[in-house]
Parts: structure tokens; sequence; C-alpha cells
């Protein structure tokens, strides 16, 4: 609905901010953020505080006083610590200039939603995903669809021939998850290559969200587009340090770039942050050399939080949910469900367990909830024990 309007009927603004809405996580959660007797499973993180190893380097940093303008693409030292780490992971030989940390992880995306379209183009979002990308697409003036993945006996996954059947001649872009917000869905090394080969071919641009690289249940990190793709390639990988280091709230992220692109990239960086604040900087690479063992120890959490929703949730009569293989979230479908929004807004008022509506993850997604269960064991219990009380109190009301 446009809010604003100046001569008649003209935007104030423009119309793809006019239009702009909340999404609906935030839609449930703002009223109630903080309240200390909800459980919060509605958003993406953990309640354990960013380890002190990581805060120190903070401190050292204020102390030192790297409270100065830096490289708009990065500290040498970050990127240094990002290629060894890449190059650990997945035994890849990456150029240091096809990196840059501007800031958020989120910013790297819509930094890169903004580099590959426009008005007149076209992009595809594989889906269920996380609402605010296409809210990044919107206000590139591009139109967008989604391409869902099928969930099925095995679990979700993406049939490559519904998007390659989605593609248009003006499709500039394509969006994808792995491992996934929600689903937990994680892409084969083998569909990767055939996804880049068909990209490739007809200059369409992967921007490939691998935020979630390291919370995967089995292995030691997931399958990465870096792995199977060029220097050249028509690939935008974007990760970062809030899932995979507990550190959501430092909002630092980075972008691998095609070759080629340094100078404005680091004209880009300068334009939307001025880069990485140095301070949360010199976090990020503490978290990158010493960070092994608080990955793992995160690993081992998120499974105990996993057998626990499929322990108790997942038997549920109402509920139908397949173990997910990465990230840390259940997507439930509670059959029978009409409005996703209603189901969590009324649990958060029976029963102080905040979670997020389905229909905020995109199309044909009303029957479903996003919990996360990256808590702590007795809390996550507490919660998913309340929502099984919801369900049976209110199994009349499905249809």
């Amino acid at each position: 609905m446009v809010r604003h309007q100046q001569n008649g009927d003209a935007t104030l603004l423009r119309q793809e901010f006019e239009t702009l809405e909340q999404n609906g996580i935030t839609g449930v959660a703002l009223p109630r953020i903080g309240d200390p007797d909800v459980i919060p499973l509605w958003f993406g993180e953990g309640d354990l505080v960013t380890p002190a190893f990581i805060r120190e380097a903070a401190k050292r940093a204020i102390d030192d006083g790297l409270t100065f303008y830096n490289h708009p693409s990065g500290r040498a030292e970050l990127l240094t610590a990002i290629k060894a780490y890449l190059e650990r992971l997945y035994d890849i030989d990456l150029d240091p200039d096809r990196l840059v940390v501007p800031g958020s992880t989120m910013l790297g995306i819509f930094m890169a939603a903004r580099m590959v379209a426009g008005a007149g183009d076209h992009a595809l979002i594989v889906s269920p995903n996380w609402p605010n990308i296409d809210r990044a697409f919107q206000m590139t003036g591009a139109e967008f669809g989604f391409v869902r993945q099928r969930l099925g006996p095995d679990g979700w996954s993406l049939h490559l021939e519904d998007l390659f059947d989605a593609v248009r001649p003006n499709t500039r872009a394509l969006f994808v998850n792995t491992p996934c917000n929600p689903t937990g869905w994680v892409m084969t090394a083998a569909d990767q290559r055939r996804l880049l080969d068909y990209c490739r071919e007809r200059s369409i641009v992967i921007l490939a969200d691998e935020v979630y690289h390291r919370n995967i249940f089995d292995g030691d990190a997931a399958p990465s587009f870096l792995q199977v793709a060029g220097p050249g390639d028509p690939l935008i990988v974007i990760n970062g340090f809030s899932k995979a280091f507990a550190m959501t709230g430092w909002r630092l992220g980075w972008m691998v770039v095609p070759s080629g692109y340094r100078e404005q990239m680091a004209a880009y960086s300068e334009c939307a942050n001025t880069g990485a604040p140095p301070i949360v900087q010199s976090a990020g690479i503490a978290a990158l050399e010493q960070g092994e063992p608080l990955v793992q120890e995160l690993r081992a959490r998120y499974r105990a939080g996993r057998d626990s929703v499929m322990q108790i949730l997942a038997p549920h009569p109402r509920i139908a949910l397949q173990m997910p293989e990465g990230a840390f979230y259940a997507f439930p479908r509670v059959q029978g469900l009409s409005s996703s929004l209603d189901f969590s807004r009324g649990l958060l008022a029976e029963e102080d367990v905040g979670t997020a509506p389905g229909f905020t993850f995109g199309p044909g997604n009303e029957e479903h909830f996003r919990l996360c269960f990256a808590r702590s064991g007795e809390q996550l219990e507490t919660a998913l024990h309340r929502i099984v009380s919801y369900l049976d109190r209110h199994d009349n009301e499905f249809g």
C-alpha cells in the first residue's frame, strides 16, 4: 500500500520504497522483544554471548586506537585471514583481490543484488527463503520470482529443472542460500556444478549466500560454489561471522566477487558503508584464526537442539517435519493450518513462545512456521512442550 502521495497519484519516493513492508518475523517479534517471559525462537541466533577471545580482540583494538577509517575493502590482515580460512576449508587458491568486507552479510546481499539487477531485469530466488532477500531485490527495481524447494519423504530438495523452467530471456540473477534458512536443505556439489554450468552459458549471476556453511551436521563444512567455480565465473559468494562464530550483533561479513572488480568493489563499499569498522574486523580475525573449537562446540549444541525438535515436536500428529541437514532451524508444516501469522501470534500470546510465521518465507508456506533450535537445551525443550500443548488445545481449529 502506498503511504505517501504528492501531486495526486504520484508517489513522493520510489515506488519500490513506498511499498516496502516489514517482514513477518519482526512483525510478530517487535511488540515483545526483550520480554523476559518469552522464549524467543523467532530470530536466527542462540543464547550464547560471543566468546571471550573474540570480545578481547575487539577490546585490544580499541585500546590500540583502531578508531579511524580503513580500506573500504577491509583491513589487509582480515582479508588474509579470510583467504587462509577458505583455502583451509575448501582446498582452493583464492585471489585476495576478489575479497571485500563491506559490513554485515545482509549488506553484502543487498550490494550484490544491486550489482546484477535493475529495472527491466528479472531475478529468481530459491525459496523458502529469508524474507529480507525479496526485499533486497524489490529495492533494485527488477522483477523477481520464486522457485520453491520440494518437500518429500527424504526432506527438502531443489529440482534444478524447476529452476531452469523459470528462467526468462531477461533473467540476470539467481539467489540461492545453502545451507538454507529456513528448511535446512544443503545443495550438493554436483548440483552446484550443474547450476553454475547452466548460468555460465546464459550470463546469469549466481548470488550464493553461504553464511550457514559451518552449521552442518554431516561433515565439517557445506559444499561451496567456490570449489567448482573459476575466478571469472558469474558468481558472487556472500558469507560472514554471525552464524559460525556466534557473532550476530557484530554485523560483519564478506563477499567473494569475480576477478577484475577490485576497484569497483572498493568504491561500492565506500559508498555503502565506508567499510566495516576496524574494531569489529579485529574480532573477525580472532574468530577465523582461533575459532575452530568454537565451531565444533556450537555444532554439538545445535545437533542436540535438532534432536530435541525431532523427539518432542516431530511425532505430533499435526506436524510434518523432516530432519534438517544444516543451519539451525526447523520449518514444520502444521497440517490444516490456514494462517501462519495467526498461529505465531496465538502461540506467543498463550504460551510465551516466539516463532516466525511461514508466510514470510515466500509463496506456498502458509501452513509452516519456523523455529530456531540454537537455544540452551532446557529452555528449548520447555518451548517445544509448550508448542505441543498449543497444538493439542487448538486441534479442532485446524482444517
